[in-house]
């Protein structure tokens, strides 16, 4: 056999294994989302609907307590943002926060085994400010979350710290005989693996920068959006898609990409998600990098930071709607956590 033919037969080899992997087998479940001829539908199968709802089982509510009619904050010592809470519940509530966050390490992930009210792990520091922010999302945020609202459980499912968190990148070498790269051929994860700076396009997360693709004159003095920006967009594009596990029809009508009055309602709750994340990781993960140690920081010495992927995990709703509020109203509006310790 020449070598020609064993190459031919290698890259073949390599091409089919990449089509197996890539595209889905049948039969394949379509949900039409709009009307009829325009395309804008979600396809599915049979087994990664499955495999979807098997990654989002919600845990069984902790058993009601009797209140005890004693507050918090008299029962125990240093109880500074749920002092509020009735002690039993307040047990109940910390029981439960342990198994979503800290199942192998219990209480002590947060807490010194030799003194309970004692501050000393960050850990315990951080998670009052967790607290604090979630009551703040369902609060605030019913705009993106609704009456679903948000638990410790939604982000963390039983890990210290969530599957799906970014920090900035240190930057691409220098030049190369091809020419700086500028974020090109360099996949990214949070991209769904696509070569676009990711750096760029998720620091629309982060701060208040315009998110467009199309200027709004044919002229180039009316076109202030760059290539280089569309391929940012771009880029946050295909998070959003991966991270709620649909396409781009999800939230727009695909022939007319940028017109609201012909998107689905899906794009203004993803208007305002992209708000709700500019707003924790402002207000609530950045102030907290002189609490974290360096081992729990980027690479770049920055906090880990949320994203759309953080709360929905391949869903398009986290844990596929289902709502833990309504065993845990002490986490929902009107809840006893104190906004400041």
């Amino acid at each position: 056999m020449n070598f020609y033919v064993r190459l031919a037969l290698g890259l073949a080899a390599v091409l089919g294994a990449g089509i197996a992997f890539t595209f889905e087998y049948p039969p394949i479940t379509v949900e039409q989302r709009g009307y009829r001829g325009l395309a804008i539908e979600q396809n599915h199968t049979d087994k990664g609907l499955a495999t979807l709802a098997a990654n989002n089982v919600v845990p069984a509510a902790a058993d009601p307590q009797e209140p005890s009619g004693i507050k918090s904050s008299k029962a125990y010592e240093n109880v500074k943002v749920l002092g509020d809470l009735d002690s039993n519940e307040f047990l109940r509530l910390m029981t439960s926060i342990t198994e979503w966050v800290a199942p192998q390490e219990g209480c002590t992930y947060c807490h010194s085994e030799e003194n309970l009210a004692d501050d000393t792990k960050y850990t315990k520091i951080v998670a009052r400010r967790m607290l604090q922010m979630t009551a703040h999302i369902n609060a605030t945020w019913q705009p993106h979350v609704a009456q679903t609202g948000v638990t410790c459980y939604t982000c963390h499912r039983g890990r210290g710290v969530p599957a799906n968190v970014w920090s900035a990148e240190p930057p691409q070498a220098g030049p190369t005989f091809a020419g700086n790269r500028a974020g090109q051929n360099a996949p990214s994860s949070i991209a769904a693996n696509a070569s676009l700076p990711h750096n760029i396009f998720m620091s629309y997360l982060d701060k208040a920068v315009d998110i467009k693709v199309q200027g709004t004159q044919a002229l180039p003095a009316g076109n202030r959006n760059t290539i280089m920006g569309a391929e940012h967009t771009y880029g946050l594009m295909m998070h959003f898609s991966n991270a709620l596990g649909v396409n781009c029809t999800y939230c727009h009508n695909s022939r007319a990409f940028a017109n609201w009055s012909q998107s689905s309602p899906q794009r203004v709750t993803a208007w305002h998600g992209i708000r709700m994340a500019r707003d924790l990781n402002t207000a609530y993960m950045e102030p907290l990098a002189s609490v974290f140690p360096d081992n729990r920081k980027g690479p770049m010495g920055d906090v880990k930071k949320v994203n759309c992927a953080t709360c929905h995990q391949g869903a398009y709703k986290p844990l596929l709607g289902v709502s833990m509020l309504k065993d845990y109203p002490e986490l929902g509006p009107g809840g006893p956590i104190k906004a400041t310790p």
